[in-house]
C-alpha cells in the first residue's frame, strides 16, 4: 500500500520536545547523583557522619557531598550529555555520561590525594559505580519512552533531504527502517530535478519532491524543515556548502552532511580546515584488541550456555536422525576457507534438497537462499533458529580464530566467486557470529543491504561498535522477529 508522507508546518512543539527532554534529564541527573552521593556518605559514615576519616567531621562531609554533587552535574554539562545532538540517541549519549563521571572522579581523587581534603576511597568507590549505573539506567528509561513516542510520530525533527536520487533514496530508506531515529523526512530536493514528477517513492512511501538544489531555501520554508541533510557533497563544493550553511543559520535551520568518505577527523589549518580520513582500524594492533575481546566473550558464552547446548543436543538427537552438529564450509579472513559449526536444525539430507527448492527462493537478487517456511527445517530446529541457539557452537570457531564475535556474515564459496572488487572487502576481517546486518534486519535484509552494512562495519570498526552490536543482538534474539 502506498501512503503519502504528511505535510508538516513548522511548529514550536517540535523544538519544545528537545527542551522538555533536556529539562527532564537535568532533574533526573540531579536526583540520581544526589542519591548516589548521599548513599555513599551514609554507608561510609553511618547515621552520624561525625566519625569521618582523617578528622573529616560530619558537617565537612556534608559540604563535600554537596560539592561533589555540583561538580558531577557540572561535568555532565561540560561533556554535553544533554546536547540536542545526542538526546535519545543511545550509545554516544551513554559514552558521554560515562566519560563525564570518570573524568570528574579522577579529578576529585587526585585533588583529595594531593591536598588531603576528601573522604576515604570507600566513599568514592560507592558513589562512582552507583551514580554512573543510575545515570545510565535513567537515560535508558527516558530513551525507551522517547522511542515509543517517536513510533507514534512525536519527538522527531522535520528533515529535508537534498542530493542526487540514489543517495537520497538510500538515506531516506535508512531513516524509514530505523523508526526510533530523531529525524522525520518530510520532503526531498533532487539535484537537477526538472521533470513534472512531484513525489519520490521509497519503500512504499511517497515523499514530496520540492525542487532542485537551487530552491533549497524555498523548500525549507515550504515544508517547515528544522534540519537539512545534504548528500553528494561534491556537487556543491566547499564554497557552496559554506554559503548554504550561512543561509540556513539565518533561518535557524541546522545542516547535516553525509560525506562520501568515512572515518573522518577534523584536521585544523589556518583558514582552511581539512578532514583527515583515518586508516581502517581492523589493521595492525587493533586486531589484537578485537581478538582479546573475542576470546574473553566466546569463553564466557560457552561456559554459560553449556547447559542449554546439552538440552538442545538432546532434543535434536531424540527428534530426528543425523548428527547433532552441522559442519559446513565457509570463507573467512583473506578468502581462506574454514569449517563452521552449528547445531543441526534441518533434516539430515537438507543440502541435497536445495536444488529442488531453488525456485522458491525468497532472497532478493538470488545470492542468498531464504525461505520462511522451509520444509527442511525440523520442529526443534525452528525453535533453535528462533532464538539463535543453533549458532552457539560458532563460539568454538571464535576460539579457533576462524571467526569473530562480531563481523560480516560468513559467506559460502559460491557467493565469494561472484564478489566484485568492492564486496571482496568483506574478507578483510573475520566473519562474525553476529553483525551489523543481523541487528539491522535479521533475516529480512536484501543482498544489497547485507553487503552495504557489512562494508560499513569493515570500514568503521571500533570496540564500542562491537559492544553495541552485541547488546542489540541480545535484544533482536529476544524480540518478536527472530531468524528463520
Amino acid at each position: 500500500m502506498v501512503t503519502k508522507a504528511p505535510a508538516t508546518r513548522r511548529s514550536p512543539v517540535v523544538t519544545r520536545w528537545q527542551t522538555g527532554y533536556a529539562v527532564r534529564l537535568l532533574i533526573t541527573d540531579v536526583l540520581v547523583v544526589a542519591g548516589a552521593v548521599l548513599l555513599a556518605q551514609y554507608i561510609r559514615f553511618g547515621h552520624s557522619p561525625m566519625d569521618g576519616l582523617y578528622g573529616f567531621a560530619g558537617s565537612r562531609a556534608t559540604m563535600f557531598s554537596a560539592a561533589l554533587i555540583s561538580l558531577w552535574i557540572l561535568a555532565l554539562s561540560v561533556f554535553q550529555t544533554r546536547s540536542a545532538t545526542v538526546l535519545g540517541v543511545g550509545f554516544d549519549e551513554y559514552r558521554r555520561v560515562v566519560s563525564a563521571s570518570f573524568w570528574m572522579f579522577g579529578f576529585v581523587a587526585i585533588a583529595s590525594l594531593l591536598f588531603k581534603l576528601g573522604p576515604s576511597r570507600g566513599y568514592l568507590a560507592v558513589a562512582l559505580p552507583v551514580g554512573t549505573i543510575g545515570l545510565l539506567l535513567a537515560r535508558w528509561l527516558w530513551r525507551k519512552q522517547t522511542i515509543r513516542r517517536r513510533r507514534r510520530g512525536d519527538c522527531q525533527t522535520p528533515l529535508l533531504v537534498l542530493g542526487d536520487r540514489a543517495s537520497v533514496s538510500v538515506l531516506v530508506s535508512e531513516l524509514f527502517h530505523n523508526s526510533d531515529h530523531v529525524f522525520r523526512v518530510i520532503g526531498v530536493g533532487l539535484y537537477g530535478h526538472a521533470t513534472n514528477e512531484d513525489h519520490l517513492e521509497v519503500d512504499g512511501v511517497r515523499i514530496p519532491i520540492l525542487g532542485d538544489e537551487t530552491k533549497a531555501l524555498e523548500s525549507v520554508k515550504e515544508c517547515g524543515a528544522h534540519t537539512v541533510a545534504l548528500t553528494g557533497t561534491e556537487h556543491f563544493g566547499s564554497a557552496g556548502i559554506r554559503n548554504m550553511l550561512w543561509d540556513l543559520e539565518a533561518k535557524d535551520v541546522d545542516l547535516v552532511v553525509s560525506p562520501t568518505a568515512t572515518r573522518l577527523v577534523m584536521q585544523p589549518m589556518p583558514g582552511y580546515p581539512l578532514l583527515h580520513v583515518e586508516r581502517p582500524q581492523y589493521q595492525e594492533a587493533k586486531r589484537f584488541h578485537k581478538r582479546a575481546l573475542d576470546f574473553a566473550f566466546a569463553s564466557t558464552a560457552l561456559v554459560l550456555a553449556s547447559p542449554l547446548l546439552l538440552l538442545a543436543a538432546l532434543a535434536i538427537k531424540l527428534t530426528s536422525r543425523g548428527p547433532v552438529i552441522y559442519a559446513a564450509e565457509r570463507v573467512g579472513l583473506d578468502g581462506q576457507p574454514f569449517t563452521m559449526y552449528k547445531l543441526r536444525t534441518m533434516m539430515n539430507n537438507a543440502d541435497s534438497l536445495l536444488a529442488d527448492l531453488a525456485a522458491k527462493n525468497e532472497g532478493a537478487g538470488g545470492m542468498l537462499f531464504k525461505m520462511r517456511e522451509d520444509p527442511r527445517v525440523t520442529p526443534v530446529g525452528k525453535t533453535l533458529r528462533r532464538f539463535s541457539i543453533d549458532e552457539i557452537p560458532q563460539f568454538f570457531n571464535v576460539l579457533k580464530g576462524d571467526m569473530s564475535v562480531v563481523g560480516p556474515r560468513p559467506p559460502l564459496r559460491r557467493e565469494v566467486v561472484n564478489y566484485d572488487g568492492e564486496v571482496k572487502r568483506r574478507l578483510l576481517v573475520r566473519p562474525g557470529v553476529t553483525g551489523l546486518w543481523q541487528v539491522s534486519g535479521r533475516s529480512d535484509l536484501s543482498w544489497d543491504d547485507s553487503v552495504r552494512l557489512d562494508l560499513s562495519y569493515v570500514e568503521n570498526w571500533s570496540m564500542g561498535t562491537d559492544l553495541v552490536i552485541i547488546l542489540k543482538t541480545v535484544r533482536a534474539v529476544l524480540g518478536r522477529d527472530g531468524a528463520y
